[in-house]
């Protein structure tokens, strides 16, 4: 069975940092993408950042993070890491990840920016950006 956890959120003042884990299980980051999505009270979720498949994947950013955040998975631990650095109260909501599947390539696939393709989604971590 497919599983993904996030880890990592908190409260943090604004310009910290966190960094959020999302540890996967039944299933090789080979084949497939992650994404972190987040959803601010009130609002719809949001796509973040997603990095695909093959063992280094490709990356892609929201605008509102490019350059702040950063994407990374360690294939063999079965983990993906979003790094968030400059934080600002914009940034505040509940963060999850999620797994689409790309199957077997040799150059990596590119990752999705919408939900729909995304199957199976972790029970999200809560960051809080406030002074």
């Amino acid at each position: 069975q497919l599983q993904l956890v996030e880890s990592g959120g908190g409260l943090v003042q604004p310009g910290g940092s966190l960094r959020l884990s999302c540890q996967t299980a039944g299933f090789t980051l080979d084949y497939y993408g992650i994404a972190w999505f987040r959803q601010a009270p009130g609002k719809e979720r949001q796509w973040v950042s997603c990095i695909s498949n093959t063992h280094h994947g490709t990356t892609n950013y929201a605008d509102p993070v490019k350059g702040r955040f950063t994407i990374s998975k360690d294939n063999a631990k079965n983990m993906v890491y979003l790094d968030m650095n400059s934080l600002k109260p914009e940034d505040t909501g509940v963060y999850y990840c999620a797994a689409e599947y790309l199957g077997f390539s040799i150059v990596p696939a590119v990752c999705s920016i919408f939900a729909g393709p995304y199957n199976y989604w972790g029970q999200g971590t809560q960051v809080a950006v406030s002074s």
